[in-house]
């Protein structure tokens, strides 16, 4: 069932969006080399608890993953994409972090991921995470009432088919409001003018994420994260994109928010 929902209660998942926008940004800035990964999570479990929110991700058990998972935030690193799990890893001069986010506040749900390189960036590396970003805003700008999913889906495949990025189609956008994971999925390939037509009050979580040089993934023994099959590196970018009667209103926009960024 699809929900469409008011300017009002959109504004409600705005005030969770700017917390979500929040935290990321403070991601960014703590990842450094000599970080370990769980002293992140444990910091965003603090922001979370003083906030009043509530974690999206404790105790998420979706049939994919193995029981519920007891962290409140996915970091993946380098071949890692998607669902990372928090583990006692300490980040590398040149590692690429993507942080994944969503969170309850008021009952209203936001949902939003970021990737940056630690310390000394390659080249290939901020070209991969500058593909998701441009992606991002190019299907942000296709969220508009009377164009259709497809219209989404084939901007986000387009800036990948550019850049010679290969796009997997098992794990996308999704619905979002009162519950992290609402009806539509969002693939990040598909075909103009296809699909169910926007509506004002449509929101959605549109979360490119490219592998450089495979669309296949495989699992790590914890059953959550997930990797590039070939070990190549990944990179995420996502946001929480209401749609309304004028222009695309995009509820986890960081502030400064920047392409291809790279941590201090």
């Amino acid at each position: 069932m699809i929900e469409l929902k008011t300017p009002a209660e959109i504004e409600r998942m705005h005030v969770t969006g700017r917390f979500v926008a929040e935290v990321l940004s403070e991601v960014g800035r703590l990842a450094d080399v000599g970080v370990n990964l769980l002293d992140l999570e444990h910091h965003v479990r603090g922001m979370i608890k003083r906030r009043g929110a509530e974690s999206c991700y404790w105790d998420y058990a979706p049939s994919f993953g193995h029981g519920p998972f007891r962290n409140v935030i996915c970091l993946s690193v380098n071949d890692a994409v998607l669902h990372g799990l928090p583990h006692d890893y300490t980040l590398r001069d040149g590692d690429v972090l993507s942080a994944d986010l969503a969170v309850s506040i008021d009952g209203w749900v936001a949902d939003s991921a970021r990737t940056v390189v630690v310390g000394t960036a390659a080249e290939e590396d901020l070209r991969i995470i500058r593909a998701t970003e441009e992606a991002l805003e190019a299907a942000i700008e296709m969220a508009r009432p009377g164009n259709r999913l497809g219209d989404i889906s084939a901007a986000i495949w387009a800036v990948a088919r550019d850049y010679g990025y290969p796009v997997n189609t098992e794990f996308g956008g999704h619905g979002i409001g009162r519950t992290m994971h609402e009806d539509l999925h969002v693939p990040n390939k598909g075909r103009a003018g296809r699909g169910l037509k926007l509506l004002p009050g449509l929101t959605l979580a549109l979360e490119p994420w490219f592998a450089r040089t495979t669309d296949r993934i495989v699992y790590d023994a914890d059953g959550w994260t997930i990797r590039s099959a070939d070990g190549s590196r990944t990179a995420h970018s996502e946001h929480t994109v209401a749609i309304t009667e004028d222009a695309p209103m995009v509820l986890t926009r960081r502030e400064a928010e920047t392409l291809a960024t790279q941590a201090p």
